[in-house]
């Protein structure tokens, strides 16, 4: 197997860089820069010299293999982070025999193929690098953490017992077996049931925290959509004018609100019109509209009819604040002043926080199809099981297939093709 090698930190000018390597001549490697190894899991410093030449001077940090992140055996060498010296270092390490540049998630993978880590785990660490707010972090960090394995570990325990109980009434059909197994076999599947069905329809609201909640605002045009867009950016995302029709696509901006990643979305004004960019505009701004999660209705003194209707939870507020009189015990707001902006995201906030109650350790749509197929195989199971007509072998079969559903979960079977998309956003040096 190739010794890999890649930076594990940023590319760009910083005050330190580290540059990790991987695989059964990373220590050798590293020797032959520094001569004198450390001790294992103690850093220490050393003079990085190749042909006689001074590199840096650098901390080296050295994993024996089987307790490191691979698995294998790891070095890392921290240098001074500036892009010759870390081009440096890597063109010497590039130029020793059996050494080469790792790909794009390389160093997880090995750690996946090395059993180190599960496939959920490999999943849970792209989230954590990807997280921008507060509960993206910790729903990454209880992932990483293996609580998804842990979980899918004691189901699939208790389905190898069902299936063992079913298999030894199969192998002992010919002789009397002295105990009924199927009340023990059917209150193992229908615990199975109830958890994993919870567990399925929590997968919707941990989508919500890695991918992020939409809300649209949604008004006639010159209600001060964007004005109160680009407050709440606190940057110019989205051209304001006072002629109508100004905003024709819709605009994202992306914030946290109560932890939660949040995308807002300015949409073009809500009336009739001719003009067919314009039209196209509205139609595109109703259609992004009735996906959000939220919509925030911003209303003036006309009292104009729009035709997007508001939902239960929905939120009216009286826009332009800062021209209007004071409303007491009602939102309103000013994109002009600030005025009403910390109330309203707080409202916002106050909605979407619950929603995420009911997430789970499932926390992508492939765990929910993995699930869902579980699922099926144990109903399908308990039906033969109750059957008057008892077909122990497909009951027993389809208890295998749940257990199958499992193994694909954790990236036991059946994801090879999966991998190379997984680990294609992953860094180099990850």
């Amino acid at each position: 197997m190739d010794t890999i090698f890649a930076p594990a930190t940023a590319r760009g000018r910083s005050g330190l860089a580290v540059i990790r390597l991987s695989g059964p001549l990373a220590h050798m490697a590293v020797a032959s820069l520094c001569g004198k190894l450390p001790v294992v899991r103690v850093a220490a410093l050393r003079r990085l010299v190749w042909k006689g030449d001074l590199i840096d001077e650098a901390l080296v940090l050295l994993f024996a293999a089987g307790a490191s992140f691979t698995g294998e055996s790891v070095a890392e060498l921290h240098v001074h982070g500036g892009p010759a010296v870390v081009s440096a270092v890597l063109r010497v390490l590039g130029e020793q025999p059996g050494l080469r540049l790792a790909e794009p998630g390389e160093f997880s993978r090995r750690a996946l193929e090395n059993g180190v880590i599960d496939l959920t785990q490999v999943e849970g660490l792209a989230d954590l690098i990807d997280a921008e707010t507060e509960a993206q972090r910790r729903q990454a960090v209880r992932v990483l953490s293996g609580s998804i394995g842990d979980r899918v570990n004691g189901w699939r325990s208790r389905l190898v017992r069902a299936a063992a109980l079913l298999e030894a009434t199969i192998d002992f059909a010919d002789e009397e077996v002295p105990v009924d197994v199927g009340p023990e076999v059917l209150a193992l599947i229908d615990g199975l049931l109830d958890e994993l069905q919870a567990e399925a329809a929590g997968v919707a609201a941990s989508e919500r925290i890695r991918d992020g909640f939409e809300v649209a605002i949604v008004g006639a045009p010159n209600a001060g959509k964007s004005t109160l867009l680009n407050k709440l950016a606190q940057r110019e995302a989205a051209i304001t004018s006072e002629i109508a029709g100004t905003t024709r696509d819709v605009i994202e901006v992306r914030m946290e609100i109560a932890g939660l990643p949040v995308t807002l979305l300015d949409t073009a004004g809500l009336r009739d019109t001719d003009d067919p960019l314009e039209r196209a505009g509205i139609d595109r701004a109703i259609t992004r509209a009735e996906a959000a999660d939220l919509r925030v209705f911003l209303v003036g003194e006309s009292g104009e009819t729009l035709s997007l209707k508001p939902r239960t939870e929905d939120l009216l507020v009286w826009g332009k604040a800062d021209m209007g009189p004071e409303r007491s015990g009602q939102l309103a707001v000013s994109g002009i002043t600030g005025a009403g902006l910390a109330e309203l995201v707080r409202a916002i906030g106050d909605i979407l926080s619950p929603r995420i109650a009911s997430a789970g350790v499932l926390v992508r749509e492939r765990h929910r199809r993995a699930i869902s197929e579980g699922l099926v195989a144990l109903a399908e199971s308990r039906s033969e099981v109750i059957s008057r007509e008892s077909r122990t072998e497909l009951a027993a079969e389809s208890l295998r297939r749940a257990i199958r559903a499992l193994d694909v979960l954790l990236g036991r079977v059946g994801v090879d093709e999966l991998l190379g998309e997984i680990f294609a956003s992953f860094c180099i040096g990850k």
